[in-house]
């Protein structure tokens, strides 16, 4: 009874199996829905979060900042206006829709591009579709005697800095 024969593997797909060619689907299936499985998770484990820059921003040195001017910064958003009185800050989007605002020095204002809404050099609301005055934003002088602004933090009652 030594005459059975061993099974053999078979060397190419002609001499596989039906049973075999299956076997292989079906772990190649598995193995696929494993790596998909996989790699969800791990999207779902790891942080999802959002780098943003500081919503604090160095304007500067106050002599940078002619008498009496009302300086825009596209990049932070902010308006830094000089008075005889003191600085203070001033958020350059609109408080319409959001547009960025432009300072208008022939006439006086900040006005608003997308809908016309025009504002005085305080923020309060002239004319046009804006709810609000633009928000005053807080304001300080750091131990190196910059200019700080705080974008993310407006104010109530409207603060000089008085250098």
């Amino acid at each position: 009874m030594s005459d059975d024969p061993k099974p053999t593997v078979p060397d190419s797909p002609e001499e596989m199996t039906r049973r075999q060619f299956f076997i292989k689907v079906g772990v190649g299936s598995v193995a696929v829905a494993a790596l998909g499985t996989a790699a969800f998770g791990y999207q779902y484990l790891s942080p999802n979060v959002l780098y943003e820059p500081s919503p604090v921003v160095d304007a500067g040195k106050p002599d940078h900042y002619a008498p009496d001017s009302v300086t825009l910064d596209p990049q932070t958003a902010i308006y830094v206006v000089r008075t005889a009185e003191g600085f203070f800050a001033l958020s350059a989007i609109c408080t319409h829709l959001g547009c960025l605002t432009a300072y208008k020095p022939d006439l006086g204002i900040i006005a608003c591009p997308c809908h016309g809404s025009k504002f005085k050099k305080d923020g309060v609301k002239i004319e046009g579709p804006a709810p609000r005055p633009l928000p005053w934003l807080r304001m300080w002088l750091n131990d190196d005697g910059n200019l700080m602004v705080d974008r993310g933090n407006a104010i109530a009652i409207k603060q000089l800095v008085r250098v």
